[in-house]
C-alpha cells in the first residue's frame, strides 16, 4: 500500500525503560486526540492500526505504548514497525529513557520492583532492560531524556513532538447556573453573579432570559458588570497560563445567580465571547439550568 493510502492516519510507537514516563506520555497522547493502545502484544499492532485506518475518520491518530512485558519484545516489535513502514503508515517511534540514578530513586519512591529485577537488585533489572532495548533505542525517531525532567516539562516535549496547534489550546467551558439547583460539581471556579440587580424583579423582563437583548442590556449595563468582567478576565489569564503550564488542558468555569436564567447567563455570553477573543483558548457555553423554570 502506498503512503497516499494512508496519509490520513498517523501511528506513533512510544517505548522506553520502565519508569522512564511511558504512563505520562500515554496520557499526554490521549489528551492531544490520539487513540492510545497500552502494552498492545506487538504482533496486534498492524491490525490496530489497519482497524484505525479503516474508521472512516473516526480514529486519525493511533499510539502504541509498549513495554518488556511483550511477549518476544525487541524481535516482534521490530518486524511490526518494518511491516508499518512497508504498508505506508511511517510509524514514528519515541524511546524514553534516564540515567540509572533517576531511575532507581524512582521506583524506590513508589516502592515497586523492575519488571527484570527477578531475584536480582533493581540495578540488575534497569541494566538488563537497557541491554534488552538497545537495539529499539537505535531505531528511536525521537529520545527523551527524563532524568532531569518534571512531568510538566516531559509532557510539554511530548506536545512538541505530537501535538497540532488546536491539541494544546485550553479548553474552556463557561456554565451558568441557578444556585437554588445547586453548585456545579464539576467546577474549576465558580463566580457568584448575585451582587447585580435581579431582571426577574422587573415585570417586562421577568419572562425574557440572558440570551435576550433586553436582559442582556439590562444586566451589562449595571454599576459594576463591565468592572468584574474586566477584573474576571485577568484573573482567568493569570490562572489559565498556570493551568497550561501545569499541563491542564480543560477548565470549567461557573457563574450562578438565583435561577440561572438572568444574570448568569447574560454575563456567561459575555465572558465567553470576550475569552474566545484570546489566544490559545477554546471556548463553548452552557447553561445548566436555564429553562427550568
Amino acid at each position: 500500500m502506498t503512503d497516499e493510502k494512508h496519509s490520513g492516519i498517523e501511528v506513533a510507537v512510544v517505548s522506553g525503560l520502565s519508569g522512564a514516563g511511558r504512563s505520562t506520555a500515554a496520557k499526554c497522547l490521549e489528551d492531544l486526540g490520539w487513540f492510545v493502545v497500552d502494552n498492545l502484544p506487538p504482533e496486534l499492532i498492524s491490525t490496530m492500526v489497519e482497524l484505525g485506518a479503516s474508521s472512516s475518520g473516526q480514529i486519525t491518530r493511533v499510539a502504541v505504548v509498549m513495554d518488556v512485558r511483550s511477549r518476544a519484545f525487541t524481535e516482534d516489535l521490530g518486524s511490526v514497525i518494518k511491516d508499518l513502514d512497508a504498508r505506508g503508515y511511517k510509524p514514528k517511534v519515541v524511546f524514553l529513557e534516564a540515567t540509572d540514578d533517576a531511575l532507581i530513586r524512582r521506583f524506590e519512591q513508589v516502592r515497586r520492583g523492575h519488571p527484570l529485577q527477578g531475584e536480582g537488585r533493581l540495578a540488575d533489572g534497569i541494566a538488563a532492560e537497557r541491554s534488552l532495548l538497545s537495539p529499539l533505542r537505535s531505531e528511536a525517531d525521537l529520545i527523551v531524556d527524563t532524568s532531569g525532567l518534571s512531568v510538566h516539562q516531559l509532557r510539554s516535549k511530548i506536545e512538541d513532538a505530537f501535538g497540532t496547534e488546536a491539541s494544546t489550546r485550553t479548553r474552556v467551558t463557561v456554565l451558568s447556573f441557578g444556585y437554588k439547583y445547586g453548585l456545579p460539581m464539576d467546577a474549576d471556579l465558580v463566580m457568584d453573579c448575585r451582587f447585580l440587580p435581579n431582571p426577574f424583579w422587573i415585570p417586562e423582563l421577568r419572562e425574557f432570559n440572558g440570551l435576550d437583548d433586553e436582559v442582556r442590556n439590562y444586566v451589562l449595563g449595571q454599576e459594576g458588570a463591565d468592572e468584574f468582567l474586566q477584573n474576571y478576565l485577568q484573573l482567568l489569564r493569570l490562572v489559565g497560563a498556570g493551568y497550561h503550564r501545569e499541563g491542564k488542558r480543560y477548565l470549567t468555569l461557573a457563574l450562578g445567580c438565583t435561577g440561572g436564567k438572568h444574570r448568569s447567563v447574560a454575563l456567561v455570553e459575555e465572558l465567553a465571547r470576550r475569552l474566545a477573543e484570546d489566544d490559545g483558548m477554546m471556548v463553548k457555553t452552557v447553561h445548566r439550568d436555564l429553562g427550568r423554570e
